[in-house]
């Protein structure tokens, strides 16, 4: 049986944290991508030059690089912010950037630009042709958007989608280096106080895996659900 020494409950929590983490960020970056996605197919030029601005920045710039930046940046502008307050109002405001939500906005942040060229994609992926037909039965935008066009969409977005995901899973090891006591954290404090390195890391490498492994099912029955009507040659 593996010696944990004591950390097996702190690893779970940071499991957990992890999960959470990873989930939440997921959400963001989702509708991050979707306003990403239907900004860049706009005929809006103004929106059409931020969302091309906000992806081609975020993708070419490290992922850990980001995260410093808007976490101790951030932490830096808003008691620039608090300090211009007290100085001019004299109102006394002191805001501590939470470790659990810079994660999640910074990595909601990141794959909401890779969302969004998923998204774009696979909406231009949609046969314009049944929108139309949408359109001549008389259905309004809202109603062919959810009737016609995200389902097929969709059917078109989850490989993508999946794959952002598996990266966005593993990207979450990145927190602890903002203190967020994750999983990667707590095996880092377990192993540098016990010299048992490898223990712990790979019940980390196990638990990602697993995670990965459900999450890939998951996918899988989501893109069955999606083809369905469909055959193979399409």
């Amino acid at each position: 049986m593996i010696d944990l020494h004591g950390y097996g409950p702190r690893l779970a929590e940071g499991a957990l944290i992890t999960i959470e983490l990873a989930v939440l960020s997921l959400v963001l970056a989702i509708l991050l991508g979707l306003a990403t996605a239907s900004a860049k197919m706009s005929r809006n030029w103004v929106l059409h030059r931020v969302a091309t601005l906000y992806t081609t920045i975020i993708r070419g710039v490290p992922d850990l690089v980001l995260m410093m930046l808007l976490f101790f940046g951030g932490q830096i502008g808003i008691n620039m912010i608090t300090d211009m307050l007290y100085d001019r109002f004299g109102v006394d405001i002191f805001i501590n950037v939470n470790e659990f939500i810079a994660g999640v906005v910074t990595i909601g942040l990141i794959f909401g630009a890779y969302m969004g060229e998923t998204f774009r994609g696979a909406f231009m992926a949609v046969d314009a042709g049944q929108i139309e037909a949408g359109r001549a039965y008389g259905m309004n935008h809202w109603l062919v958007f959810r009737r016609i066009r995200f389902p097929q969409m969709m059917r078109h977005a989850i490989p993508g989608l999946s794959n952002n995901w598996m990266v966005l899973l593993k990207t979450t090891a990145l927190v602890s280096v903002i203190g967020l006591t994750d999983m990667v954290r707590v095996a880092s404090e377990a192993s540098k106080a016990t010299r048992e390195p490898f223990t712990f890391m790979i019940i980390v490498a196990v638990i990602y895996l697993l995670i990965a492994s459900l999450s890939e099912w998951g996918f899988a029955r989501l893109q069955k659900r999606y083809d369905v009507g469909y055959g193979e040659a399409d």
